[in-house]
C-alpha cells in the first residue's frame, strides 16, 4: 500500500507525504522566519516539532537546525541528517502514526494553513552561479546571433559553462520586479539606446542548492557531487536581451541579468527526486575524466510557463519542457564548478541555465519563442513579443507518480515600469 498521511491531500497537489519540500515561512506579519514542510494544504512547522522533541534520532535530537531562521545550517548537515529528517517526517506524517494524529494540540500548533503564511527565501544565498547546459537553447541562441555556421561554440561540448551572478537580487516568488534600465546596441551608428529595456524575457530554469561545501582548493568527486546537493527549485532568471547583447562581449552577462532572479520557495530533496530519475543524454564526444559518472542522470520534471498579461484575466501556456532535456547534469555542473578549487558553501544556488527542448513549443523563453522578436506570439488572441509592463509569469513543475505528484508550487514575478 502506498504511503498516505492522516492529512486529506488531493491528487492534484504538489505536496504529498511522497515530497515534504523544505521552506522557510512567517505564520504571521511580526512572527520570526522559522523552517517548515509542505504537506497538502498545509506547512508543518519544524520549529514546533523540534520544540516538541520529535527529532530524536542520534543527529537531529542534539541539534538546533530548525530553530533557525533559515535552512543553512540543516543543510550544511549532509545526507545522513536529511535522511534521518525525512524518515522522522514522513513517520509523524502517516496516516498510522497518532503522535501527531491525535494530538489536537500540537495539530493546532503545527500545522498552519498554507494560505495564511508568507513564504521567504529558504536560504541565505553566498553565491549564484548560473550554467548554461541545455544543448538545444545553446544552438537556438547561436543560431539567432550567429548563423548556422557554429551556433554552438567547440568548448560548449567539454564543459559545463556558466557565469557568476548577483545573490543579493534573487527573490522569492510572487515579488514584483521593476523593468531594469541600461544600454542597448546603438541604431544607425549613433549612440546607444538608454532607457527602459525593449527586450525583456524570462527564462525557464531550474536550480540546486548546495548542502555541504567543500573545502579551498580540494574539487569534489563528480561520482560524489550528488551529496553536495541538498535539493532543487524552480527558477526564473529574467534577461534583458538588448542590454545584454550589447554588454556581454568580453567578459559576459552583467546588467542585462543582475536585475532581478525569483525562486520557488519550496526546495525539493533529491531523495524525493529519486523515484523520477531518468538517463542523461549521450554525451558526445565523451567527457573529461573528471567529468565521467558512472551513473549519468537527470530527473523527469515536467515545467510550463504561463504569461497572463495585464489587460486579461486569464494565464496563457506558452511553453511546455521538462529537466531531462539538459545535456549537463546537475552532478557535472556542481563537479566542474569545485575543479579549480572554488569552494562551494551551504545555501549556494547553481542554475542550470535555461531548460529548452527539441520542438519549438520547448523553448525556455520569449528569445527563442518568437526567434528575437521575429516571430510574435498569440496570448488568448493577443499578439505578444517580449514582455509587457504588467505581464504576469508564473511556472510550474512537477514530477508524476501513480496517483499522487511530487511537485515545486509556482515561481511568479510580475514586470512593472521601469522607475522615472
Amino acid at each position: 500500500m502506498a504511503l498516505q498521511s492522516f492529512i486529506e491531500v488531493h491528487p492534484d497537489s504538489h505536496f504529498p507525504i511522497q515530497n515534504l519540500p523544505y521552506g522557510v515561512f512567517r505564520p504571521g506579519p511580526s512572527a520570526e522566519a522559522r523552517p517548515g514542510v509542505a504537506i497538502g494544504d498545509y506547512v508543518l512547522d519544524l520549529s514546533v516539532v523540534q520544540s516538541a522533541g520529535l527529532f530524536d534520532g542520534p543527529i537531529l535530537g542534539k541539534s538546533d537546525c530548525f530553530l533557525q531562521p533559515n535552512l543553512n545550517k540543516f543543510m550544511g548537515m549532509g545526507r545522513p541528517a536529511w535522511k534521518e529528517a525525512r524518515f522522522a517526517l514522513q513517520k509523524l506524517l502517516s496516516s498510522t502514526e497518532p503522535t501527531l494524529r491525535d494530538n489536537a494540540s500540537l495539530r493546532e500548533k503545527a500545522l498552519v494553513p498554507l494560505n495564511k503564511v508568507e513564504m521567504c527565501l529558504p536560504m541565505v544565498i553566498g553565491d549564484y552561479t548560473d550554467f548554461f547546459s541545455s544543448m538545444h537553447h545553446t544552438k537556438n541562441c547561436g543560431l539567432i546571433f550567429r548563423g548556422p555556421e557554429t551556433p554552438i561554440g567547440e568548448n560548449w561540448f567539454h564543459l559545463p559553462i556558466a557565469y557568476h551572478g548577483r545573490a543579493s537580487s534573487i527573490v522569492i516568488s510572487g515579488t514584483d520586479l521593476i523593468r531594469p534600465k541600461g544600454q542597448g546596441h546603438p541604431s544607425g551608428g549613433g549612440s546607444p539606446y538608454f532607457g527602459p529595456s525593449r527586450k525583456l524575457d524570462f527564462e525557464l530554469e531550474m536550480a540546486a542548492i548546495v548542502g555541504p561545501g567543500n573545502e579551498l582548493g580540494k574539487p569534489v568527486d563528480v561520482n560524489e557531487a550528488a551529496d553536495h546537493i541538498f535539493g532543487l527549485v524552480i527558477m526564473n532568471d529574467w534577461s534583458a536581451r538588448d542590454i545584454q547583447a550589447w554588454e556581454y562581449v568580453p567578459l559576459g552577462p552583467f546588467l542585462g541579468k543582475s536585475f532581478g532572479t525569483t525562486i520557488s520557495p519550496w526546495i525539493v530533496t533529491l531523495d524525493a527526486l529519486e523515484p523520477f530519475a531518468c538517463d542523461a543524454p549521450n554525451q558526445d564526444p565523451p567527457p573529461l575524466p573528471y567529468l565521467a559518472e558512472k551513473i549519468s542522470k537527470n530527473y523527469d520534471i515536467s515545467l510550463e510557463v504561463g504569461i497572463k498579461p495585464a489587460e486579461q484575466k486569464n494565464s496563457c501556456i506558452v511553453t511546455r519542457s521538462n529537466l531531462k532535456h539538459l545535456y549537463w547534469t546537475l552532478t557535472q555542473q556542481l563537479a566542474h564548478h569545485t575543479i579549480n578549487g572554488c569552494n562551494l558553501r551551504p545555501g549556494d544556488l547553481l542554475g542550470t541555465g535555461t531548460i529548452s527542448g527539441p520542438e519549438p513549443e520547448s523553448f525556455g523563453c520569449l528569445l527563442e519563442l518568437t526567434w528575437n522578436g521575429q516571430k510574435p506570439l498569440s496570448l488568448n488572441g493577443t499578439t505578444h513579443g517580449y514582455l509587457e509592463d504588467g505581464d504576469e509569469v508564473t511556472i510550474t513543475g512537477y514530477c508524476q507518480g501513480d496517483g499522487y505528484k511530487v511537485g515545486f508550487g509556482t515561481c511568479s514575478g510580475k514586470i512593472l515600469p521601469s522607475s522615472p
